[in-house]
């Protein structure tokens, strides 16, 4: 059994129209919509093999904040490909993930996100900022996971 956990950075900070959309950072409000969405992961035991986010200053800051409040202590894995990423790439960079990892959790962006939901288990709403989707592989490979044996377990949404 493989697990994905699948989280968009929070709530971002849209006021500055000059800054470049990498360097965008999450308010206030996400930082504090994440801790939330965090403890209650905390309360259900969650605590990831490998936290992989993308590079943007908010998935980052996102994936901090995760890591913090879940006691995750090893190294979090920036992905480049994770920013601006098509689904077909979200998937081949999560089956490239080595099997002895058997719960992953990955901090992105969206449309890919959502667009992986829509593959992956026919989720019918977009992710929102700080949500997270809890999904179940029946296989014993990264590379295995598709529809077939996906099955999604819950969502948390930021309160």
């Amino acid at each position: 059994m493989k697990t994905l956990y699948i989280m968009r950075h929070a709530d971002k900070d849209i006021s500055n129209p000059n800054i470049d959309d990498y360097d965008i950072q999450v308010t206030p409000k996400g930082l504090k919509d994440v801790e939330n969405v965090s403890k209650k992961l905390k309360e259900k035991n969650v605590l990831p093999d490998l936290l992989v986010a993308s590079p943007a200053l908010r998935t980052k800051q996102t994936a901090e904040v995760v890591a913090k409040e879940l006691g995750y202590t090893k190294s979090i894995m920036y992905n480049e490909v994770l920013f601006q990423a098509f689904v077909n790439e979200v998937i081949e960079s999560i089956t490239y993930t080595f099997d002895d990892v058997n719960t992953l959790m990955i901090v992105g962006h969206n449309p890919s996100l959502t667009a992986l939901g829509v593959s992956l288990v026919g989720l019918k709403e977009k992710i929102l900022m700080g949500e997270v989707l809890k999904i179940e592989f029946d296989c014993n490979s990264w590379t295995s996971i598709d529809i077939s044996n996906a099955k999604l377990i819950y969502q948390i949404k930021p309160d």
